[in-house]
This record gives structure tokens, C-alpha cells and sequence, in this order.
């Protein structure tokens, strides 16, 4: 299952890179066009407005290569015994997979939620075991399974 999350999760984040790097190539193509037929005060609003929109994008393509090379080195066969990075936690009736923060999908009917080990939750689970408890908003959790 790990396989199926890790990789859905790349298709998703695949998908989001595509979309900024569309819009700053349409903001680069628009600051271009813009420099051609324009001049004075709107012009360098504009052109500053379009700066900074691409700095901004330019930050989050940052965080998905970040969050794409977490899940690249996961090893996705590797079964754990204690919570750590990669690790696929069944709690109650929810499932966790500890990597990087990202949104929650659905794989074979399960909704699997996500989470940096560096979150405050993530770094509550770090190290439990299957049998171990902890709350999410008072409300109680026990670790069925750890793979």
C-alpha cells in the first residue's frame, strides 16, 4: 500500500510543479509584452506585481521539490517496528503515513492522511508502537498496526 500512497502522492505533487511552471512562464510571457507597449508608474506596478508573484510560486515549486525528494527516498518495502520516517500507521480507524505534509488521499477505500514527522502530531507518533496510544484533539487513539 505504501507503494500505491507514495506514488499517488508524486502524481499529485507532478501535477501541482506543471501548473506554476505554467503560470510563471504566462507571467514571464506577460512582463515581456508588457515591457514592449508600456511605460511609467503602472508599468513598474506591474511589472513589480508580476515579480513578486513569480518569486512566490518560485517558493512553492521549492516545497514540492522538497516534499517530492521525501517520498523519492522512502524506501517503500521496508517494514517498521517503531514509528519513524516512511512508516504507515493504522490508528483506530484512521491511517497515517509519516513523510511530508500533503493532502489526504484515498487509496483501496482507505483515506490515508499524510504528515511531516516534524508536525506535532508526527513527532507525538515518532518511536510508538503498535499497542501504544495518543490523542488528536482529546480524542484517543490506539496504534493497530506499524508497517
Amino acid at each position: 500500500m505504501k507503494e500505491k500512497i507514495v506514488q499517488q502522492h508524486l502524481l499529485l505533487l507532478q501535477d501541482k510543479e506543471d501548473v506554476f511552471r505554467d503560470i510563471i512562464s504566462g507571467l514571464t510571457i506577460d512582463a515581456q509584452n508588457d515591457a514592449k507597449g508600456s511605460a511609467g508608474d503602472k508599468h513598474e506596478t506591474a511589472l513589480s506585481m508580476m515579480h513578486l508573484e513569480q518569486e512566490k510560486l518560485t517558493k512553492k515549486l521549492h516545497e514540492i521539490a522538497a516534499q517530492k525528494s521525501i517520498l523519492q527516498h522512502i524506501d517503500r518495502t521496508k517494514k517498521h517496528n517503531k514509528i519513524t520516517l516512511g512508516s504507515l500507521v493504522k490508528a483506530n480507524t484512521i491511517w497515517l503515513f509519516v513523510s511530508a505534509a500533503l493532502p489526504k488521499i484515498e487509496i483501496d477505500t482507505h483515506v490515508i492522511i499524510s504528515l511531516s514527522p516534524n508536525s506535532p502530531l508526527g513527532l507525538e507518533l515518532m518511536g510508538k508502537t503498535t499497542g501504544d496510544e495518543f490523542k488528536i484533539n482529546n480524542t484517543p487513539y490506539k496504534i493497530v498496526s506499524v508497517e
